[in-house]
Protein backbone atom coordinates (compact mmCIF):
# COMPACT_ATOMS: atom_id res chain seq x y z
CA UNK A 1 0.00 0.00 0.00
CA UNK A 2 1.15 3.57 -0.61
CA UNK A 3 2.60 5.41 2.36
CA UNK A 4 0.76 8.66 1.61
CA UNK A 5 -2.81 9.80 1.17
CA UNK A 6 -4.39 12.96 -0.15
CA UNK A 7 -6.88 14.42 2.35
CA UNK A 8 -9.91 16.13 0.90
CA UNK A 9 -12.91 17.92 2.38
CA UNK A 10 -16.16 15.96 2.53
CA UNK A 11 -19.59 17.51 2.49
CA UNK A 12 -22.40 15.36 3.84
CA UNK A 13 -25.98 16.25 3.01
CA UNK A 14 -27.62 14.33 5.82
CA UNK A 15 -27.20 15.92 9.24
CA UNK A 16 -27.92 12.68 11.03
CA UNK A 17 -25.23 10.91 9.02
CA UNK A 18 -22.72 13.30 10.54
CA UNK A 19 -23.07 11.95 14.06
CA UNK A 20 -19.71 13.37 15.10
CA UNK A 21 -21.00 16.91 14.81
CA UNK A 22 -24.73 16.53 15.45
CA UNK A 23 -27.06 15.71 18.29
CA UNK A 24 -29.15 13.14 16.43
CA UNK A 25 -30.67 10.59 18.76
CA UNK A 26 -28.77 7.52 17.56
CA UNK A 27 -25.78 5.33 18.36
CA UNK A 28 -22.58 7.34 18.02
CA UNK A 29 -24.23 10.70 18.63
CA UNK A 30 -22.71 12.84 21.37
CA UNK A 31 -26.08 14.02 22.74
CA UNK A 32 -26.78 12.43 26.14
CA UNK A 33 -23.52 10.51 25.97
CA UNK A 34 -22.73 11.60 29.51
CA UNK A 35 -19.99 14.12 28.68
CA UNK A 36 -20.41 17.21 26.52
CA UNK A 37 -17.97 18.08 23.73
CA UNK A 38 -14.83 19.89 24.91
CA UNK A 39 -12.45 22.07 22.88
CA UNK A 40 -9.11 22.20 24.69
CA UNK A 41 -6.27 24.24 23.24
CA UNK A 42 -3.51 22.55 25.22
CA UNK A 43 -3.05 19.35 27.25
CA UNK A 44 -4.03 17.72 29.49
CA UNK A 45 -6.90 16.60 27.25
CA UNK A 46 -9.74 15.54 29.56
CA UNK A 47 -13.43 16.35 30.02
CA UNK A 48 -16.41 15.35 32.13
CA UNK A 49 -16.50 14.92 35.90
CA UNK A 50 -13.52 16.40 37.71
CA UNK A 51 -10.69 14.05 38.62
CA UNK A 52 -11.33 14.77 42.30
CA UNK A 53 -14.98 13.76 41.87
CA UNK A 54 -14.20 10.37 40.33
CA UNK A 55 -11.49 9.85 42.96
CA UNK A 56 -14.04 10.39 45.72
CA UNK A 57 -16.29 7.61 44.39
CA UNK A 58 -15.49 4.35 46.15
CA UNK A 59 -17.32 2.13 43.63
CA UNK A 60 -15.48 -0.96 42.51
CA UNK A 61 -13.83 -0.40 39.12
CA UNK A 62 -13.68 -2.68 36.13
CA UNK A 63 -11.69 -2.40 32.92
CA UNK A 64 -11.63 -3.94 29.47
CA UNK A 65 -8.61 -5.13 27.47
CA UNK A 66 -7.25 -2.39 25.21
CA UNK A 67 -8.36 -2.67 21.58
CA UNK A 68 -7.40 -0.95 18.32
CA UNK A 69 -10.01 1.19 16.58
CA UNK A 70 -9.28 1.26 12.87
CA UNK A 71 -10.76 4.20 10.99
CA UNK A 72 -11.00 6.54 13.97
CA UNK A 73 -9.85 9.60 12.00
CA UNK A 74 -9.51 8.37 8.41
CA UNK A 75 -10.60 5.47 6.23
CA UNK A 76 -9.65 2.20 7.92
CA UNK A 77 -7.54 1.14 4.93
CA UNK A 78 -5.06 3.91 5.79
CA UNK A 79 -4.48 2.64 9.34
CA UNK A 80 -1.89 0.04 10.33
CA UNK A 81 -3.01 -3.58 10.58
CA UNK A 82 -3.87 -5.14 13.92
CA UNK A 83 -3.87 -8.70 12.54
CA UNK A 84 -2.23 -11.43 14.65
CA UNK A 85 1.55 -11.11 14.46
CA UNK A 86 1.45 -7.40 13.55
CA UNK A 87 3.27 -4.74 15.61
CA UNK A 88 -0.10 -3.29 16.61
CA UNK A 89 -1.34 -6.64 17.92
CA UNK A 90 1.88 -7.03 19.91
CA UNK A 91 1.56 -3.51 21.32
CA UNK A 92 -2.05 -4.12 22.36
CA UNK A 93 -1.03 -7.28 24.24
CA UNK A 94 1.78 -5.42 26.00
CA UNK A 95 -0.52 -2.53 26.87
CA UNK A 96 -3.20 -4.78 28.36
CA UNK A 97 -0.61 -6.66 30.42
CA UNK A 98 0.72 -3.33 31.69
CA UNK A 99 -2.83 -2.18 32.42
CA UNK A 100 -3.33 -5.34 34.49
CA UNK A 101 -0.29 -4.37 36.55
CA UNK A 102 -1.45 -0.79 37.06
CA UNK A 103 -4.94 -1.65 38.28
CA UNK A 104 -4.00 -3.70 41.30
CA UNK A 105 -3.66 -3.09 45.01
CA UNK A 106 -5.33 0.09 46.23
CA UNK A 107 -6.73 0.83 42.77
CA UNK A 108 -9.06 -2.19 43.29
CA UNK A 109 -10.02 -2.79 39.67
CA UNK A 110 -10.77 -6.08 37.95
CA UNK A 111 -10.78 -7.05 34.32
CA UNK A 112 -14.31 -7.41 32.95
CA UNK A 113 -15.08 -9.96 30.24
CA UNK A 114 -15.29 -7.93 27.04
CA UNK A 115 -18.62 -8.23 25.22
CA UNK A 116 -18.19 -9.90 21.84
CA UNK A 117 -20.57 -9.56 18.94
CA UNK A 118 -19.84 -9.28 15.22
CA UNK A 119 -23.03 -7.42 14.36
CA UNK A 120 -22.48 -3.94 12.95
CA UNK A 121 -25.02 -2.64 15.45
CA UNK A 122 -22.77 -3.70 18.35
CA UNK A 123 -20.90 -0.43 18.99
CA UNK A 124 -18.90 0.51 22.11
CA UNK A 125 -18.58 4.11 23.33
CA UNK A 126 -16.41 6.07 20.92
CA UNK A 127 -14.06 8.70 22.37
CA UNK A 128 -13.04 11.03 19.55
CA UNK A 129 -10.01 13.27 19.78
CA UNK A 130 -8.19 15.30 17.17
CA UNK A 131 -7.98 18.59 15.36
CA UNK A 132 -11.11 20.56 14.58
CA UNK A 133 -12.28 19.76 11.05
CA UNK A 134 -14.11 21.78 8.43
CA UNK A 135 -17.32 19.74 8.53
CA UNK A 136 -17.02 18.25 12.01
CA UNK A 137 -16.44 14.73 10.64
CA UNK A 138 -13.24 13.19 12.08
CA UNK A 139 -11.90 12.26 8.61
CA UNK A 140 -12.32 15.73 7.08
CA UNK A 141 -9.63 18.39 6.57
CA UNK A 142 -8.27 20.05 9.73
CA UNK A 143 -9.09 23.71 10.37
CA UNK A 144 -5.89 25.72 10.87
CA UNK A 145 -6.86 27.66 14.00
CA UNK A 146 -9.39 30.11 15.33
CA UNK A 147 -7.81 33.28 13.93
CA UNK A 148 -6.07 31.96 10.82
CA UNK A 149 -2.52 32.48 12.11
CA UNK A 150 -1.02 29.12 11.19
CA UNK A 151 0.72 27.44 14.10
CA UNK A 152 0.79 30.42 16.46
CA UNK A 153 -2.84 31.39 17.04
CA UNK A 154 -5.53 29.59 19.04
CA UNK A 155 -5.59 25.97 17.97
CA UNK A 156 -8.46 24.09 19.52
CA UNK A 157 -8.81 20.33 19.55
CA UNK A 158 -12.08 18.46 19.84
CA UNK A 159 -12.69 15.86 22.55
CA UNK A 160 -16.06 14.11 22.47
CA UNK A 161 -17.67 10.75 23.07
CA UNK A 162 -20.31 8.97 21.02
CA UNK A 163 -22.96 6.86 22.72
CA UNK A 164 -22.62 3.07 22.61
CA UNK A 165 -25.34 1.03 20.97
CA UNK A 166 -28.16 -0.43 23.10
CA UNK A 167 -26.84 -3.91 22.29
CA UNK A 168 -23.37 -3.11 23.64
CA UNK A 169 -24.81 -1.37 26.69
CA UNK A 170 -27.06 -4.31 27.57
CA UNK A 171 -24.24 -6.82 27.17
CA UNK A 172 -21.83 -4.67 29.15
CA UNK A 173 -24.38 -4.12 31.91
CA UNK A 174 -24.66 -7.88 32.37
CA UNK A 175 -20.87 -8.25 32.43
CA UNK A 176 -20.45 -5.45 34.99
CA UNK A 177 -23.21 -6.83 37.18
CA UNK A 178 -21.64 -10.28 37.09
CA UNK A 179 -18.24 -8.81 38.01
CA UNK A 180 -19.73 -6.62 40.73
CA UNK A 181 -18.44 -3.32 39.33
CA UNK A 182 -20.27 -0.01 38.93
CA UNK A 183 -17.88 1.72 36.55
CA UNK A 184 -15.64 0.40 33.80
CA UNK A 185 -12.58 1.85 32.09
CA UNK A 186 -12.71 1.51 28.29
CA UNK A 187 -9.42 2.34 26.51
CA UNK A 188 -8.72 2.35 22.77
CA UNK A 189 -5.55 2.64 20.70
CA UNK A 190 -6.05 4.54 17.45
CA UNK A 191 -4.57 6.92 14.89
CA UNK A 192 -5.56 10.57 15.25
CA UNK A 193 -4.76 13.84 13.47
CA UNK A 194 -3.14 16.96 14.91
CA UNK A 195 -1.78 20.16 13.39
CA UNK A 196 1.78 21.25 14.26
CA UNK A 197 2.31 24.31 16.43
CA UNK A 198 5.06 26.92 16.21
CA UNK A 199 6.56 28.64 19.23
CA UNK A 200 9.51 30.69 20.39
CA UNK A 201 11.52 33.36 18.61
CA UNK A 202 13.21 30.71 16.47
CA UNK A 203 9.90 29.23 15.36
CA UNK A 204 10.34 25.76 16.82
CA UNK A 205 7.68 23.32 15.61
CA UNK A 206 6.04 20.51 17.51
CA UNK A 207 2.88 18.64 18.45
CA UNK A 208 1.43 18.70 21.95
CA UNK A 209 0.71 14.99 22.29
CA UNK A 210 -0.57 14.97 25.86
CA UNK A 211 0.27 15.56 29.50
CA UNK A 212 3.77 17.14 29.67
CA UNK A 213 4.57 15.57 26.31
CA UNK A 214 5.45 17.60 23.21
CA UNK A 215 6.99 15.94 20.16
CA UNK A 216 9.51 18.18 18.40
CA UNK A 217 9.31 18.41 14.61
CA UNK A 218 11.92 19.55 12.07
CA UNK A 219 11.74 23.20 11.06
CA UNK A 220 10.86 22.14 7.49
CA UNK A 221 7.47 20.81 8.57
CA UNK A 222 4.33 22.24 7.02
CA UNK A 223 1.97 23.92 9.47
CA UNK A 224 -0.93 23.25 7.10
CA UNK A 225 -0.60 19.47 6.90
CA UNK A 226 -1.93 17.34 9.80
CA UNK A 227 0.43 15.00 11.62
CA UNK A 228 -0.64 11.39 12.11
CA UNK A 229 -0.60 10.55 15.82
CA UNK A 230 -0.66 7.17 17.54
CA UNK A 231 -2.81 7.83 20.59
CA UNK A 232 -4.82 6.35 23.43
CA UNK A 233 -8.36 7.48 24.15
CA UNK A 234 -10.47 6.36 27.06
CA UNK A 235 -13.71 6.69 28.94
CA UNK A 236 -14.95 5.78 32.39
CA UNK A 237 -18.53 4.54 31.88
CA UNK A 238 -21.38 3.46 34.15
CA UNK A 239 -23.71 0.48 33.79
CA UNK A 240 -25.98 2.44 31.44
CA UNK A 241 -23.13 3.13 29.02
CA UNK A 242 -22.96 6.80 30.00
CA UNK A 243 -19.49 8.33 30.06
CA UNK A 244 -18.41 9.91 33.33
CA UNK A 245 -14.99 11.20 32.31
CA UNK A 246 -13.11 10.99 28.99
CA UNK A 247 -9.60 11.77 27.81
CA UNK A 248 -6.74 11.24 25.38
CA UNK A 249 -2.95 10.89 25.49
CA UNK A 250 -0.72 10.83 22.41
CA UNK A 251 2.18 8.39 22.11
CA UNK A 252 3.99 9.20 18.87
CA UNK A 253 3.67 11.51 15.86
CA UNK A 254 4.65 11.02 12.23
CA UNK A 255 5.28 14.20 10.27
CA UNK A 256 4.78 14.62 6.56
CA UNK A 257 7.93 15.62 4.71
CA UNK A 258 7.79 19.17 3.40
CA UNK A 259 8.04 18.14 -0.26
CA UNK A 260 5.01 15.86 0.08
CA UNK A 261 2.95 18.42 1.96
CA UNK A 262 3.56 20.82 -0.93
CA UNK A 263 1.53 18.56 -3.24
CA UNK A 264 -1.26 18.07 -0.70
CA UNK A 265 -0.16 14.62 0.50
CA UNK A 266 0.08 13.27 4.03
CA UNK A 267 2.37 10.46 5.15
CA UNK A 268 0.64 7.52 6.83
CA UNK A 269 1.51 5.96 10.13
CA UNK A 270 2.62 2.45 9.18
CA UNK A 271 3.43 -0.87 10.87
CA UNK A 272 7.09 0.08 11.23
CA UNK A 273 6.08 3.26 13.07
CA UNK A 274 4.05 1.21 15.55
CA UNK A 275 7.01 -1.15 15.95
CA UNK A 276 9.19 1.84 16.82
CA UNK A 277 6.56 3.18 19.25
CA UNK A 278 6.70 -0.13 21.15
CA UNK A 279 10.30 0.55 22.23
CA UNK A 280 10.64 4.37 22.16
CA UNK A 281 11.49 5.86 25.55
CA UNK A 282 11.07 9.20 27.31
CA UNK A 283 14.66 10.33 27.72
CA UNK A 284 13.46 13.41 29.62
CA UNK A 285 12.04 11.36 32.52
CA UNK A 286 13.81 9.48 35.32
CA UNK A 287 14.46 5.89 34.35
CA UNK A 288 13.60 6.59 30.70
CA UNK A 289 10.23 4.77 30.73
CA UNK A 290 8.55 3.66 27.52
CA UNK A 291 6.55 6.43 25.85
CA UNK A 292 3.36 4.37 25.72
CA UNK A 293 3.64 3.36 29.38
CA UNK A 294 3.83 7.00 30.44
CA UNK A 295 0.79 7.86 28.31
CA UNK A 296 -1.19 4.92 29.67
CA UNK A 297 -0.34 5.76 33.29
CA UNK A 298 -1.52 9.35 32.80
CA UNK A 299 -4.76 8.16 31.17
CA UNK A 300 -5.54 5.67 33.95
CA UNK A 301 -4.78 8.16 36.71
CA UNK A 302 -6.86 10.92 35.13
CA UNK A 303 -9.89 8.78 34.29
CA UNK A 304 -10.10 6.83 37.54
CA UNK A 305 -8.85 9.54 39.88
CA UNK A 306 -6.67 6.90 41.51
CA UNK A 307 -2.90 6.68 41.29
CA UNK A 308 -1.92 3.49 39.44
CA UNK A 309 0.24 0.89 41.13
CA UNK A 310 4.00 1.55 40.92
CA UNK A 311 5.69 -0.39 38.14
Amino acid sequence: MNDIRRPFARRLASACALTFATACASTGATLKSGVGDAFPEHPPYYAGAARSAVAADASRLGYLPIVFQRGASQDAIFDPSDAPGSPTAALLAEMTTYLDSLLTGETRAIRVAAPRDRRSSFVPPDVRFGCLTESGAPDDDCVADANGALGRGRQQMRLAVGRPSPEWTASMRDAMTSAGVERTLVITLEVGQMLPRQSGVLGQKGVELGTANTASLPWLTSLETPVAVLQLTGALVDREGKAIRIGAEGIAAKRTRFALSGIGAQELLRDEDVAHARTARRGDLPGQPLDWQVALRHLVAQLTGREPASR
